[in-house]
């Protein structure tokens, strides 16, 4: 069963990778613009975990009036989602797509994941506004997270609202912050809020080897929760918060991360929020959320390694 997933999974990503590559850029490879993620500050964006962020396009003014196409695709040793893993600390491998006029996107992502609900992979679509204020670049967006071939009678998707913005200072440093909304986490019936922070350093280009880049990326996050349904116990999931720590190397459209996740969810609470059907007993007993006392490590300390691609 499980190998027949791997092969759909394969199967898919190898046919969206070529899709984009022969019908989105038919002709004449694009020549190389500024990558406006190499570096980015990761503020928790699902799929991007695996794929270095959204394939955006290079600057919206530059190009104002023109459609734009972008694509890649990543490999990650595990796909750590606002500090915990949506691959049971397995490798993962994703694709991202977007189409932008001006400042309007759509975009898609496809990434592999290992859920209590077994499906395929994961599916995001998403759509948008990337408006500039003073120095200030926002992207008000949404997204729809899919989950196909979950197990029968489960339905794990759901539907986010965001609005973050970045900002330079100086040459070498940036900020982000964003909020997260969803009326129906995981449709488990409560809404969810995050909200997160993120600093980033470009390292100087006299202190690298020729025609490498560096950034030194961090960011912390907060989530919160409304009421479950009924049938899921009827009480909030546990408020966490997360953090993470890296660096990002660039040369030419390859980029390559090291990074640090991890979050202050005990194990007991890790088995409540993400129902890690591998967790083991031995934790301390919570009558109400966790009467048999299991425990999970989908939500601790990480280093994941990720190499992702421009293919435009």
């Amino acid at each position: 069963m499980r190998s027949t997933r791997a092969g759909r999974l394969t199967t898919l990503l190898t046919a969206m990778v070529a899709v984009s590559v022969s019908f989105l850029f038919p002709h004449d490879v694009c020549a190389e613009t500024p990558d406006p993620v190499a570096g980015s500050i990761e503020l928790g964006a699902r799929g991007g975990s695996v794929t270095g962020g959204p394939a955006r396009p290079a600057s919206f003014e530059e190009r104002a009036g023109a459609f734009e196409f972008s694509a890649r695709a990543g490999l990650a040793s595990d796909y750590i989602y606002r500090g915990t893993t949506l691959s049971s600390h397995k490798p993962a491998a994703g694709a991202a797509f977007e189409a932008a006029f001006e400042k309007f996107y759509v975009g898609a992502t496809v990434a592999s994941v290992v859920l209590p609900t077994q499906p395929t992979a994961e599916l995001t679509f998403s759509s948008g506004l990337r408006p500039k204020l003073g120095s200030i670049d926002f992207d008000l967006g949404w997204t729809y997270f899919a989950y196909p071939g979950e197990l029968q009678g489960s339905n794990t998707e759901y539907w986010e609202t965001v609005i973050r913005g970045d900002t330079k200072i100086g040459e070498l440093f940036h900020i982000a912050g964003g909020f997260a909304y969803s009326p129906n986490v995981s449709n488990t019936g409560a809404w969810s809020r995050y909200a997160a922070f993120g600093v980033g350093v470009e390292m100087p280009r006299d202190a690298l080897p020729k025609n490498i880049t560096a950034t030194v990326t961090g960011g912390a996050g907060y989530s919160w929760f409304g009421n479950q349904k009924a049938e899921f116990g009827g009480l909030p999931l546990p408020a966490y918060l997360n953090w993470n720590l890296g660096v990002t190397f660039g040369s030419g459209n390859a980029r390559f991360d090291l990074r640090y996740y991890d979050t202050n969810l005990t194990k007991e609470n890790c088995f409540v929020y993400t129902g890690d059907p591998r967790a083991k007993p031995g934790g301390n007993i919570d009558p109400t959320t966790n009467p048999d006392g299991l425990v999970s490590r989908w939500c601790g300390a990480t280093f994941v390694a990720k190499l992702w691609f421009a293919l435009n």
